[in-house]
């Protein structure tokens, strides 16, 4: 693997720095700085993609054929780096980077003609139907029914942790179409209208509370809710075959670019503040091991992430790599939240919601400690979720140990 940055390199690194100098606008920034977890609410994020969109480059990792940039590696690493390191809005939405490889891969040209344009252009927002209550990690348990009615499946039950559903338009779902002694056959994945009557919405508050008042976990319930079994990707009762597929995407996605932003911001914050010996953080010899510890962890899943989407971008697949890729990553953001909180100090305990009612106008009693702090401690507790999320980090070590080690 080359990743010796040609001129043509260089020159396009000098690009995308142009166009997040124009595109990343004031207001976007001042809400991002106050972002738990790199999202600025839908209007925010849709904004942004189109933004991309209009450059063409809102999907580095489609086929060309669907509307994919054709990138190298190294223009696909440059750019990921880059926007990471201006802080700019994520681009890991659930249409783009999930569902859509499903529909790319198993299909109909029927399903492909219909979702993947409106997910290229940001026009319909999808949110992620896997979870149900006790059906989490072990994913195979799900009992959510679909049964068959002529052309419909006709769906009852719920599914729990869904991210932005009450944005969402449509909804990439799992469900029991039929009980099996293999629990994992008999699952089937459909895409639904989240218009269709019979769905309903409620809110699950978290600790970290919500960034800006946005919600962002749901429960969906489902009573008597009729889907055309033209909505179904691939056959009846295969669905976690394509799950599985769509789970290398989830979880294989590039950590290191993110993780060396977070890692600057602690850097700063160490500078200025003081530890309990009256110098500062940074000077602070324990805290600077943990600092140098934690950076060295990030240059490895750099040099790692580097090598194994090198591979993919020739042609193969991921497998258990995408597994090692989201237990390393997910722990390495939750040390840094861990890090951060470290480096203020006192003023890490603050939430953002207190600050956003101050920069709202919504009361006129100045936000205790300086801006950085406001999104630390909602951010290490939203945090806590990446290592449960996507399959907890204890099936990652079992998908290895089986995948790799043969265990």
């Amino acid at each position: 693997m080359d990743l010796e940055f040609s001129k043509e390199d260089l020159a396009f690194r000098d690009e995308v720095r142009a166009f997040i100098a124009q595109a990343y606008d004031d207001d976007m920034r001042a809400h991002m700085a106050q972002s738990k977890n790199g999202h600025i609410g839908k209007a925010g994020q849709i904004r942004w993609l189109k933004r991309l969109g209009e450059k063409g480059w809102i999907a580095p990792d489609w086929p060309t054929e669907y509307g994919g940039t054709g990138w190298s590696h190294a223009q696909k690493y440059i750019f990921d780096m880059e926007m990471a390191l201006a802080g700019a809005p994520s681009t890991t939405n659930m249409g783009l980077r999930m569902c859509a490889p499903v529909v790319m891969a198993f299909g109909t040209p029927e399903q492909k003609a219909q979702h993947l344009p409106k997910i290229l252009t940001s026009d319909v927002w999808w949110c992620q139907g896997y979870s149900e209550p006790g059906s989490g990690s072990d994913l195979a348990s799900l009992s959510m029914k679909a049964e068959r009615d002529g052309d419909h499946y006709v769906l009852n039950g719920s599914k729990t942790w869904t991210t932005f559903a009450q944005h969402a338009d449509w909804m990439f779902c799992l469900v029991r179409t039929s009980v099996e002694p293999i629990r994992q056959m008999g699952i089937s994945f459909l895409l639904l209208d989240m218009k269709t009557p019979g769905i309903s919405i409620t809110p699950l508050p978290t600790l970290d509370g919500p960034p800006d008042g946005e919600q962002e976990i749901n429960q969906v319930f489902f009573d008597n809710v009729r889907v055309p079994v033209s909505n179904r990707i691939g056959e009846e009762g295969q669905g976690w075959t394509y799950a599985k597929y769509l789970l290398q995407f989830e979880r294989g996605n590039p950590y290191a670019a993110g993780l060396t932003n977070q890692l600057a911001k602690v850097r700063k914050i160490a500078g200025v503040e003081p530890s309990d010996g009256g110098t500062r953080m940074m000077d602070d010899p324990s805290f600077r091991r943990k600092l140098a510890e934690l950076q060295i962890k990030v240059d490895v899943l750099n040099a790692t992430e580097q090598r194994m989407f090198a591979a993919r971008t020739a042609g193969e697949a991921m497998g258990a790599a995408s597994s090692m890729l989201k237990l390393e990553g997910s722990q390495a953001q939750q040390a840094v939240t861990e890090l951060a909180l470290e480096a203020a100090g006192i003023y890490a305990q603050p939430f953002v919601r207190d600050t956003w009612a101050e920069l709202h106008g919504e009361t006129n009693v100045p936000r205790a400690g300086p801006d950085y702090a406001a999104t630390l401690a909602p951010s290490y507790f939203n945090y806590r979720k990446t290592s449960i999320y996507a399959g907890s980090n204890e099936i990652q070590h079992n998908i290895m140990a089986k995948m790799v080690l043969g265990l």
